[in-house]
């Protein structure tokens, strides 16, 4: 299980472990807390009153500091495992759904014609369509493509890059989403 934490100003920071969130907790960084309980840390026992340490773990958290990062050029790294999520696992040739293991990374722009391996010229296609269209553009292989890359935002990110989100950290990464993102069910 991990951690959503934020910037104070609450922008996507890290996903964390909860041993990572009780450390912020401790060193009393976390300055405010959203979603459900998900751990619960007992610590020793206050040696002149007695009282046992505890610390709630929320399952999204605001801690102090600002990012010294505008989010807004931030460009998420290429992973096929991201690629594959944000094309929902939809050839973009023949338009059929895969299992991942059926995937591949497809150059619109082939590197043999000096295409580059990012977000705007890649697509996800299953093994046959990407054979077929081969080293050449969609138009050489009169395979046009069913839908257009993107660059996914920074709240996209979040969310293609971790498998088991809880309920409220996806509600909460949902309400910032582009309208145009292709992550809407």
């Amino acid at each position: 299980m991990k951690v959503l934490k934020l910037s104070a100003q609450g922008l996507p920071q890290s996903w964390i472990s909860l041993e990572q969130a009780v450390i912020h907790y401790a060193a009393e960084e976390v300055r405010w807390e959203v979603g459900e309980r998900v751990a619960t840390f007992r610590g020793g026992h206050n040696a002149i009153t007695g009282e046992q340490s505890i610390i709630h773990i929320s399952s999204i958290v605001g801690t102090k500091g600002v990012p010294d990062i505008n989010p807004f050029d931030l460009r998420p790294g290429l992973t096929n495992s991201k690629l594959f999520v944000r094309d929902r696992n939809v050839c973009a040739y023949c338009g059929n759904h895969f299992h991942e293991e059926h995937l591949t990374r497809e150059h619109i722009i082939p590197y043999a014609q000096g295409g580059v391996d990012g977000w705007m010229n890649v697509v996800t296609a299953c093994k046959s369509c990407n054979h077929r269209k081969a080293a050449r553009t969609p138009e050489q292989a009169h395979m046009p493509l069913l839908y257009t890359p993107y660059v996914p935002s920074l709240w996209e990110d979040f969310i293609l890059r971790n498998r088991r989100i809880l309920a409220d950290q996806m509600e909460f990464l949902m309400a910032h989403l582009p309208k145009t993102s292709r992550l809407y069910a």
